[in-house]
C-alpha cells in the first residue's frame, strides 16, 4: 500500500498515475468505439506508457462525460417511447377509440384524425371511419402517406380492393421503414382479395423483409392456410412462436395482436 502512496512522477502519488493508466483503457474502449482513431493512439500510448494523465483528463471532461450523459437522455427517452407503446398495446380498442375521440376534439390534426380512422376501422365501424377520414381525403393532405395507408385499409375493410391496390401504388417506400412494411402488407392483401395470388405471395415476401412489426408474417400465415399450404404455414407459426418465447414482455405486449391471431392459426390447424 505504502508504494501506492509514495511520490511518483510530478511529485504526485503512485495511485495518481494508476488511475490514469486505467482511465486510459476505459477511453481507449470508448474512442474506438467512436472510431475516434486519433484520439485511441493517444490514449494507448497512455495506457502502454503507464502515463498520460493530462490526455485522459482531457478526454474524460471533453468528450467521454458529454457522451455519457448524451446517451443516458437517448437511452430514458427510447424507454419512455418503448413503454408508452407497450401501455397502449394492452389497452381496449374502446378505450383507444374514446381517447383518440378526445385527442381529436382537443386539436384537429392529421395524426389525430387519421389514428381515430384507423382504430374505428380496425372496430369495424366503417361508416364512422369513413365520415373522420373523409376532411383528410379532399384536403391537402390527400397524398400524405398515413392518410393513404388509412384509406387502403378502409377500402380493404368496405370490400374495395382495386381502389386499395391504386392509393398503396401512390405511397412512397422509402418514407420510413414503418411506413414500407404497412403498405406492402395492405398491398399484398389487396392483391389476394382480387386473385393475385403470386403478386400477394411476392408483397408478403418483401413486407416480411425488415419488417418492424410482426403483422406481415401474422397475415402470411393465415393467406397460406386459406390456400390450403398448410405445411408452409405451420413453418410460420412456428417461427412467430419461437418469437414470441424469445421476445422480451414488452414487445409481446406491442405485438400482442399479432401473436394472438397466430395462435388461433395454429389452433385451426391443429383441428
Amino acid at each position: 500500500m505504502e508504494s501506492l502512496f509514495a511520490p511518483g512522477p510530478w511529485g504526485l502519488p503512485n495511485i495518481i498515475w494508476a488511475i490514469a493508466r486505467v482511465a486510459s483503457v476505459v477511453f481507449l474502449v470508448h474512442a474506438v468505439m467512436r472510431r475516434d482513431w486519433l484520439w485511441a493512439v493517444f490514449l494507448g500510448l497512455g495506457a502502454a506508457l503507464g502515463g498520460g494523465l493530462i490526455t485522459a483528463l482531457f478526454y474524460g471532461f471533453t468528450i467521454f462525460a458529454p457522451s455519457m450523459q448524451g446517451s443516458g437522455t437517448r437511452t430514458r427517452r427510447a424507454v419512455k417511447q418503448t413503454v408508452q407503446s407497450g401501455v397502449e398495446a394492452v389497452k381496449p380498442l374502446d378505450t383507444k377509440i374514446a381517447e383518440a375521440q378526445q385527442a381529436l376534439s382537443r386539436s384537429d390534426t392529421l395524426a389525430n384524425r387519421s389514428s381515430l380512422a384507423h382504430l374505428l376501422t380496425r372496430a369495424g365501424r366503417l361508416d364512422e371511419a369513413q365520415s373522420t377520414l373523409q376532411p383528410l381525403l379532399t384536403g391537402i393532405y390527400r397524398d400524405d402517406p398515413v392518410v393513404l395507408l388509412t384509406s387502403a385499409a378502409l377500402d380493404l375493410a368496405q370490400g374495395q380492393p382495386a381502389l386499395a391496390e391504386q392509393k398503396l401504388g401512390q405511397v412512397e417506400l422509402q418514407t420510413s421503414a414503418a411506413t414500407r412494411t404497412q403498405a406492402l402488407t395492405l398491398l399484398a392483401e389487396a392483391q389476394a382479395q382480387q386473385g393475385n395470388l403470386s403478386g400477394a405471395e411476392a408483397r408478403y415476401q418483401e413486407a416480411m423483409h425488415a419488417a418492424t412489426t410482426e403483422e406481415p408474417r401474422a397475415r402470411y400465415a393465415e393467406f397460406l392456410l386459406k390456400q390450403g399450404r398448410t405445411e408452409q404455414a405451420q413453418e410460420v407459426l412456428n417461427r412467430l412462436l419461437q418469437i414470441e418465447n424469445e421476445a422480451t414482455p414488452l414487445y409481446r405486449r406491442q405485438e400482442r395482436e399479432w401473436f394472438e391471431l397466430a395462435g388461433r392459426l395454429r389452433r385451426q390447424l391443429r383441428r
